[in-house]
């Protein structure tokens, strides 16, 4: 049982998803089939886990092994440096991290990005800064203002046109990830 514990993962996240889901130590044994003994020692991150545990467990929760592993590493700040490009008339700032990326876009009046990247399943998020965005989903156009955002499922095709100069804050988050 050492295969994940080089300080990089934080296993006390398991004391937290067992009582969000209102379990003791001895029903998560009985649903997992890990022990008790390590499950506490796992808690309190005095011992480390192999996969087939990690796959025990994430199972009992309902959860991928890839979703408590990413969770478990979730507990440690990370940093990331930001990247610029240029899309269709949009200048974007971004930030990307395994499980989400945030986008500053900057367009002026009659930009139109019409096939922006295609994503993961998960969720998108558009939020407008500043200006005016008819933002064109399959089921329907929306015209958002200064103040306003929209969310939706990122695998649907999509396209902004900018009305009024622009800024933009867009977060891609993938599917099963929670804040």
């Amino acid at each position: 049982m050492s295969e994940f514990n080089d300080g990089m993962y934080d296993f006390s996240i398991l004391r937290d998803i067992r009582k969000n889901e209102k379990l003791s130590i001895a029903e998560l044994t009985e649903r997992s089939g890990v022990s008790a003994a390590v499950i506490s020692k796992l808690e309190r991150n005095q011992i480390t886990a192999g996969l087939e545990t990690i796959g025990k467990l994430a199972r009992a929760f309902g959860i991928s092994a890839a979703d408590l592993i990413n969770a478990a590493e979730n507990r440690h700040a990370r940093l990331s440096k930001m990247t610029e490009r240029d899309t269709d008339g949009f200048h974007f700032q971004e930030i990307s991290y395994s499980n989400m990326k945030g986008l500053r876009g900057t367009a002026p009046a009659g930009a139109v990005l019409e096939r922006p990247h295609l994503h993961r399943s998960g969720s998108e998020v558009c939020w407008v800064l500043k200006g005016r965005v008819i933002f064109s989903l399959p089921e329907g156009d929306y015209k958002l203002s200064a103040g306003e955002s929209i969310m939706f499922d990122a695998l649907n095709r999509h396209r902004y046109q900018v009305l009024e100069d622009c800024e933009v804050f867009i977060v891609h988050l993938k599917e099963g990830f929670k804040l």
